[in-house]
């Protein structure tokens, strides 16, 4: 037996089958035409591969065309509920047919084993959903500002998550993956949550995560590091003006959560990683200054500059729920 067949028994009970997994893809512009055939191509190149793959168009025909066109092989949809991200993943797991329905953003690779990794986590029947770890694909220099602590304003994986196999409060929206039964259970994605386009809002799979663990308190969110992907950062996302609109975006978003589920459970990840992780991140980049890297204290600054700006926007968006509230 090979490991991948190892891999592939161990995601069943003895006795029953393995399980499938659908690969939701949400697309929504043409500009990334060359992205999107990117991250077919990583599907069709598993090592295990996916039983089925759904891409959902959403809100644009041309792009729907050309995908049933160019990949007969993909089940192509349109977005038949609300426009934007979160209304896109829901016709997503609409169509789906596996038992686990994982999620790669439209301008992300998976490795060649992100499938059979993915599957691998839920040989625990209590694991309800799986992260991935997204790394970035730079397509313009990486601005020797840009702390690995703040990684998650490009939407990848940053320094102070776990770098081996744990639970999670949740994943991150560009890999990641749950149970089917977990959306029959607690419905889909919040529609009032997400990006549209090319707003920078989200935190629909923080609040979705929530609320499955909520539902049962016996279910796990983990985090497997193994299940790689690459996310494309477009010049476009390496400037000072996206990282503190992300920031900002950010704060609002978390806002949201906090009114849905409870700051409790909506900053409590947030919580170990401002005491923690961010000062040791302002401490590295004076560090080194120190022995030698002047851009260290452009780094440092950056993380003080990118925590005031979120939390900032946060507090803000909370006053202003409070005085909507009759």
């Amino acid at each position: 037996m090979t490991e991948h067949d190892g891999a592939l028994a161990a995601c069943a009970e003895p006795g029953t089958a393995p399980l499938t997994l659908t690969v939701v893809v949400c697309a929504y512009t043409l500009e990334r035409w060359n992205d999107i055939r990117a991250a077919v191509a990583s599907l069709r190149h598993q090592t295990r591969p996916a039983d089925q793959v759904v891409l959902v168009s959403d809100c644009n025909a041309e792009l729907l065309e050309r995908a049933r066109e160019a990949f007969p092989d993909v089940v192509c949809v349109p977005n038949g509920e609300t426009p934007g991200l979160s209304g896109a993943r829901n016709t997503g797991v609409r169509a789906a047919t596996g038992d686990v329905v994982a999620f790669l953003d439209d301008d992300a690779a998976a490795d060649p084993d992100w499938v059979a990794r993915m599957l691998d986590a839920y040989a625990d029947p209590q694991v309800a959903g799986v992260g991935g770890h997204v790394v970035p694909a730079w397509q313009a220099p990486r601005p020797a500002w840009f702390p690995e602590e703040f990684l998650w304003v490009v939407g990848c994986s940053y320094r102070g998550l776990p770098t081996e196999r744990a639970e999670i409060r949740n994943p991150i929206g560009a890999n990641m993956s749950f149970r089917r039964t977990v959306f029959g259970s607690v419905g889909g994605f919040d529609e009032a949550m997400g990006r549209l386009g090319k707003d920078a809002a989200g935190c629909e799979e923080t609040e979705f995560a929530i609320r499955a663990r909520a539902a049962d308190p016996a279910a796990r969110i983990v985090l497997e590091p193994a299940a790689a992907c690459r996310h494309t950062v477009s010049p476009d996302r390496v400037t000072r003006a996206y990282f503190r609109r992300r920031c900002r975006a950010e704060g609002r978003s978390k806002a949201l959560v906090s009114t849905l589920t409870g700051s409790q459970a909506a900053l409590a990840t947030e919580r170990t990683y401002v005491s923690r992780t961010l000062p040791r991140g302002v401490l590295r980049g004076l560090r080194d200054l120190v022995t030698g890297d002047p851009a260290g204290a452009a780094r440092a600054w950056v993380i003080v500059e990118g925590t005031a700006l979120t939390a900032g926007s946060y507090a803000l968006a909370r006053l202003r729920q409070r005085r909507r509230r009759p």
